[in-house]
């Protein structure tokens, strides 16, 4: 997949923003990443982006701010933690920067979700993973050692 972002990085986008055909009305699946997937290539060597072009062809990535921030936090720390968040924080350069309302970062995932400003959250967290799906939205996580799956409320 080829990199999407803009050159000097990615744009923040309003939360109010209207949605209907996907963000900048494409009309792909638009979905958000939470840190635990972005750190899956390191933590499970996980093909973060071959794995959602295999899942779901053209589709469109955003990353919440407060994820970003998480991200940040976590990446100022020593050890695998620390690098893979670091990793993690390189790749969510490919993805679209929006805002939310919310400051905890599963918070403002399951916010976009509820919304309908996504179509499916990607997260390896088991808590968030039930929070999207109540919330009536699919998850994308990670099934057998590195193979993604969407899980369907």
């Amino acid at each position: 997949m080829a990199d999407d972002a803009p050159a000097d990085g990615p744009d923040a986008t309003p939360a109010d923003d209207d949605r209907a055909e996907g963000l900048g009305g494409s009309g792909v699946p638009v979905v958000a990443l939470d840190a635990s997937a972005l750190m899956a290539p390191v933590e499970a060597g996980l093909r973060l982006f071959e794995e959602l072009d295999r899942l779901l062809g053209g589709y469109e990535t955003v990353v919440p701010a407060a994820v970003l921030a998480e991200l940040d936090g976590l990446q100022a720390g020593n050890g695998a933690e620390a690098t893979a968040a670091s990793v993690g924080a390189d790749l969510a350069e490919r993805a679209e920067a929006v805002e939310t309302d919310e400051s905890y970062a599963d918070d403002a995932l399951v916010a976009l979700a509820a919304a309908g400003r996504v179509d499916a959250v990607v997260t390896n967290d088991g808590p968030l993973a039930k929070r999207v799906l109540a919330a009536d939205a699919p998850v994308i996580g990670l099934r057998g050692r590195n193979t993604l799956a969407i899980t369907e409320p």
